[in-house]
């Protein structure tokens, strides 16, 4: 089943937790620390209640991260990858309904895909992320590739396993977010 095919068909936890699992893995592009969106990450887990704090918690996330002022010009791919984490966090429903989270759900998608072909050094082979999430991944590059491995994992996880997934939904963003900030790393170091 395709990217696009499972977030159509994920409940509010799902597409919940897909969103936030998307904006987790570009926390280094955030200037936040890991803890950040724990909370929102508690929230989800708190059986037939959860969410019921969703928009405050979304709030604090949002006080606690820095929101840069978007330079004019020729960006480079960490400041346009930095940009599309920005909207991602700004984008976060306060209200928690299914039509906002799918809205949010798709677009975080669409950013952590892009975000992580943007920051790949090898070049992906089709003009737009929407074949990657239809399911064509011919020539597709490795980072973007283990993005929508994740991506897809997730949805799998929470719509097999409900929120007993939640804790290995965790761990595979966990898991992104260190290799994210790894090529951030690496990037910021062939700079220098």
């Amino acid at each position: 089943m395709s990217l696009v095919e499972l977030i159509a068909q994920a409940d509010e936890r799902g597409l919940a937790a897909s969103g936030l699992a998307c904006l987790d893995r570009c926390l280094p592009l955030l200037g936040g620390d890991d803890e950040i969106l724990r909370p929102l990450w508690a929230s989800l887990a708190e059986g037939e209640r959860w969410g019921e704090d969703w928009g405050e918690r979304v709030e604090q996330a949002r006080a606690k991260l820095d929101v840069p002022e978007v330079p004019e010009g020729d960006v480079p791919a960490e400041g346009e990858a930095a940009v599309l984490a920005h909207r991602m966090l700004g984008a976060v429903p306060v209200e928690r309904t299914a039509a906002n989270l799918r809205e949010w759900a798709d677009a975080c998608s669409v950013a952590a895909l892009q975000i992580h072909r943007l920051l790949d050094a090898a070049t992906d082979g089709a003009s737009s992320v929407t074949a990657r999430r239809e399911g064509r991944t011919q020539d597709m590059s490795p980072l973007v590739a283990a993005e929508l491995r994740r991506q897809i994992a997730i949805l799998e996880l929470l719509s097999t396993h409900g929120p007993a997934g939640l804790r290995q939904a965790l761990d595979l963003s966990t898991e992104g977010r260190r290799v994210l900030r790894a090529v951030v790393s690496r990037r910021a170091r062939g700079r220098v």
